[in-house]
């Protein structure tokens, strides 16, 4: 099961007002497993950057000056994510500038059904709690130091943490599994038992078989286990 958890950077909140895309970042999970393969992008949103965003991410229009607009790299966004769930924290504002900026280019939109909202995962789980992203790394003990502003790729290597544990912690593969971001595959899809090369001895003592035939029998014929 292959899963793309997902942050945006933007200008604002609303593109219907022209705000845009500036950074997207992403990272892989197959079998809720890291992969190590992700995906970044900075983005030129061709306009300036407010100064409440700047605050929030630290990224400049300076910054993005040469970096490339949308329209070059939104086939190979879409092309990296393919058909996996997209695991989004509040997946409404990214889906919705996402799908803006896939329109503007006449590319595919994607459907809602294809995010899992993490925000929505926490507010059912603890009913009442805060629910930011900063506060689920407080309630799971994440390690969130490396953190001084927002940034795709570093909240989508957060998010992705937190939303292992959200649907139960990280599961052990024990050693099973080889280098999926080279193969797609694991040895555990493969892996199969095979026989002993010798039967284990009976640890029953001929006195105990003795005795449990002895059993059986006055138990009479209609005991379960003369049945065949």
């Amino acid at each position: 099961m292959r899963e793309i958890v997902l942050d945006t950077e933007t200008t604002g909140f609303d593109p219907g007002t022209g705000d845009r895309i500036v950074e997207i970042g992403c990272v892989e999970l197959f079998n809720h497993m890291a992969t190590g393969k992700t995906y970044h992008q900075y983005i030129n949103p061709e306009r300036d950057m407010p100064e409440d965003a700047f605050k929030v991410h630290g990224i400049s229009s300076d910054f993005l000056r040469d970096k490339p607009v949308f329209t070059k790299v939104g086939q190979a966004f879409l092309d990296f994510i393919g058909e996996a769930k997209l695991v989004i924290h509040n997946a409404s504002f990214d889906m919705k500038f996402l799908n803006a900026e896939l329109g503007w280019m006449g590319l595919p939109q994607l459907p809602m059904d294809q995010a899992i909202d993490t925000l929505l995962i926490a507010r059912k789980r603890f009913p009442g709690s805060p629910a930011s992203l900063d506060a689920l790394c407080r309630r799971f003990n994440i390690d969130t130091s490396a953190r001084t502003l927002h940034g795709a790729l570093l909240d989508s290597e957060i998010l992705a943490e937190v939303y292992l544990e959200l649907i139960g912690g990280r599961q052990p593969d024990f050693g099973l599994s080889n280098s999926v971001a080279e193969t797609g595959t694991t040895d555990a899809d493969t892996w199969r038992p095979t026989p002993r090369p010798a039967s284990l001895p009976s640890r029953l003592t001929a006195e105990e078989q003795t005795a449990h035939e002895a059993f059986v029998q006055a138990l009479g014929e209609n005991a379960e286990w003369t049945r065949t």
